[in-house]
């Protein structure tokens, strides 16, 4: 396993609407933007540390990169999750992208809907187990949900809170290495943490469900059985939504699908973003 470190040397960065916005790139190919969730500690090199190797490998252009206010980027005035979206439109351009493909996870895979809806360079697009997009469901769905926001919102940094999190983010326990609670944490912390305070009061995003049977990119959405804040029956609402989806649901998988099925994601990922070549 590639290290976890928090060293940017393996990133650049770029200025995006005035914020130093630090992204990884890997291969070369058709573009694939990733885009991380808001939980405390995430970021492209934590997030997204099993994938960005394997969907180079098979043949993809792999850009990944820390919203404001996360990892490595600097933070913004504004830190609503609208501004975030309108920062991805920006980083996006920044790179002169044509066309491209998108995968967003949890909070990220509302910032990539909005895009897909409103850009028509998207060419195919992937949701991985989002609360934020997905309709609220069941009394129950809704209440895990709520139990779920509530913890991330009370999340202090330290090595044991992180820690105790990251086994709720993912089901298998052997991948909560001492590796990677130390890179969350340290991606958790400093001006971070002071971030994650700003965006609890920060105004909602715009909902989009009603618009959501607009998408136009082909559309793969992946959910973990086992995810402790997005309950599976979520995927199926959100999946009847949009039109010509598929859906792949994984036991033995959390709110990451990219990490606990991550043999599995990089296969089923990598085979949809080539058909739609």
């Amino acid at each position: 396993m590639v290290g976890l470190a928090s060293s940017t040397e393996v990133g650049t960065f770029l200025d995006v609407d005035g914020i130093k916005t630090f992204f990884m790139e890997r291969g070369d190919g058709e573009a694939v933007v990733l885009i991380h969730g808001a939980a405390p500690g995430a970021c492209s090199q934590v997030s997204w540390q099993p994938n960005l190797d394997p969907l180079a490998k098979a043949g993809f252009w792999v850009i990944a990169y820390d919203q404001p206010g996360f990892g490595h980027s600097g933070q913004p005035e504004d830190y609503s999750l609208e501004y975030r979206v309108q920062h991805a439109k920006a980083f996006i351009d920044a790179l002169g992208l044509t066309h491209y493909h998108l995968i967003g996870n949890s909070v990220g895979a509302y910032i990539a809907a909005r895009l897909a809806l409103e850009d028509p360079r998207v060419d195919r697009l992937v949701l991985i187990s989002s609360s934020v997009l997905a309709p609220s469901g069941s009394e129950g769905a809704a209440t895990m949900a709520r139990e779920h926001s509530a913890a991330l919102r009370s999340f202090e940094p330290s090595l044991e809170s992180v820690r105790e999190m990251t086994k709720k983010t993912l089901y298998k326990r052997e991948l909560v290495t001492e590796e990677l609670v130390q890179a969350r944490f340290e991606m958790s912390s400093g001006p971070r943490y002071e971030a994650q305070l700003a965006r609890r009061t920060a105004p909602p995003q715009r909902p989009i469900l009603d618009e959501l049977p607009k998408l136009a990119p082909r559309t793969m959405i992946l959910w973990g059985k086992n995810d402790r804040g997005a309950a599976v029956e979520r995927a199926l609402l959100l999946f009847d939504l949009i039109p010509g989806a598929e859906l792949h649901v994984f036991d033995e998988c959390g709110h990451w699908v990219q990490w606990d099925q991550a043999a599995r994601f990089n296969q089923l990922v990598s085979a949809f973003l080539k058909a739609g070549a």
